[in-house]
């Protein structure tokens, strides 16, 4: 990537969106719109300093919300262009509000609080689109329970749980735990402001308030305001101390994800949503079983599947070598439904397609393979290309041509065109880019001849 950014002979327009496309091969006019970071990038240096200073705290969609980052962030660590951008849906200045704090410890100056979208008008011969791809959401399969378990979490979540750079540095907690270690500062934070509370309505009854409380729900009904109060107050004390021992026991038996559950083909392969393999799942969920066990070797894994579809050079024995050394089990099942037990673990109940019965297991942590779906904003792109779609929402192709759009002169490669892996993605990147300059080359002939 940095080759990229320092090749004389490409320029990266990131932060941008096509929004017209018009012409034809070898004389495309494509307008750009270059949206306002609010930052200059030939200024920034990415030092950071205004995102460690940056009051305002918002979800990290790169940390699949695992993290939080500042409203002036980049999106990740070594991205091209090496900058930083202000959210302006969550930015205190840019809504109108006082601030202002980026731009005071920005010491390069880069920050512009009034900074506008540019449009820019480009001149190309051909159009390659690598779009990528989007995951399937998996809470549309109830049985799973996602988003309802906190335990339960897609192969990309844990990517970043994985990851030395992501929310939990690398160490393999379950979320249920970092939630609740999150949770025990506002939970203290509540109970102390509660019980000032309590006190204050002690001191004006002169009563103990465990006292008042049992003889206020015991006794004739009080419709005396204050009582109600107080009475309401106790309660809520009540609650936020139970919940606060809660969270501080699963903090103090807090420890790293040991038994992990794999589930494959969670949208793909099935007829309800998309009938196709993804392709890379199979090897993606080996490879993470196979990153956890080398940070705990007391990790074990299963991978509950139809199939393992390892079919590339090397794969078969990958698969191999991570049951042998990286205590990977395989089990031919399809999953049923996952259920919780009372201290937050899930349990897969699913059928042995072997032994033919159903079974139920425990695990520290369940991922779901999702497949892999067309980008959320294909449809509205291929409007503005020109360009038809298959019936799945990729771009569509020939047989012949693999890399040739509907349309002469557009042309695809990667997740935009269909599933499949990096070697696979970066094969078809460089096809694409020979069949733009082949395009170019007999353009330019024919205008020699």
């Amino acid at each position: 990537m940095l080759d990229v950014g320092r090749h004389p002979n490409i320029e990266l327009m990131a932060y941008s969106e096509v929004e017209e496309v018009s012409g034809d091969i070898g004389r495309f006019s494509v307008k750009v719109r270059k949206k306002a970071r609010f930052v200059d990038e030939d200024k920034c240096t990415g030092c950071g300093a205004c995102a460690e200073k940056c009051p305002t705290q918002v979800p990290d969609a790169f940390n699949e919300g695992f993290a939080k980052r500042s409203a002036i962030y980049s999106w990740f660590a070594q991205g091209i262009p090496s900058t930083h951008t202000i959210d302006p849906e969550h930015c205190r200045q840019l809504q109108g509000k006082k601030c202002g704090v980026c731009k005071k410890v920005c010491q390069a100056d880069a920050v512009d609080y009034e900074q506008k979208d540019k449009v820019v008008d480009l001149e190309v011969g051909a159009i390659v689109v690598a779009t990528g791809y989007d995951v399937f959401d998996p809470s549309l399969i109830p049985e799973y329970r996602y988003q309802e378990i906190d335990n339960v979490i897609t192969a990309i979540e844990l990517e970043r749980l994985l990851s030395a750079s992501g929310p939990t540095g690398g160490h393999l907690y379950r979320p249920s735990d970092f939630k609740a270690k999150e949770a025990v500062p506002q939970l203290e934070k509540s109970l102390k402001k509660l019980t000032k509370t309590l006190e204050r309505f002690e001191k004006k009854f002169q009563k103990d308030s465990a006292q008042f409380y049992e003889s206020f729900t015991s006794g004739k009904k009080d419709d005396d305001p204050d009582k109600v109060k107080w009475a309401e107050t106790y309660e809520q004390k009540k609650e936020v101390s139970e919940k606060l021992s809660q969270y501080k026991a699963m903090v103090e038996k807090m420890d790293v994800a040991k038994r992990l559950a794999f589930i494959q083909c969670v949208g793909s392969r099935d007829i309800r949503f998309y009938p196709f393999c993804s392709g890379y799942c199979c090897m993606h969920s080996i490879k993470e079983a196979i990153i956890a066990n080398e940070h705990e070797p007391e990790t074990t894994s299963v991978i509950f599947g139809m199939d393992i579809r390892a079919v590339g050079k090397g794969f078969e024995e990958y698969k191999i070598r991570g049951a042998d050394h990286s205590s990977i089990s395989y089990v031919r099942a399809r999953v049923a439904e996952i259920n919780e037990l009372p201290d937050k673990s899930p349990v897969v109940v699913y059928e042995d397609t072997l032994e033919r019965r159903v079974k139920e297991d425990p695990f520290d942590l369940v991922i779901l393979a999702t497949a892999c779906v067309p980008n959320k904003g294909t449809q509205e792109l291929a409007q503005i290309l020109g360009v038809e779609l298959d019936r799945f929402g990729f771009f569509k192709t020939s047989q012949a041509n693999p890399v040739d759009t509907t349309r002469p002169g557009i042309f695809v490669c990667g997740c935009a065109e269909n599933p499949m892996d990096i070697p696979e993605s970066v094969a078809q990147a460089s096809a694409a880019a020979a069949r733009a300059a082949q395009v170019m080359v007999e353009k330019e002939m024919k205008k020699a001849s």
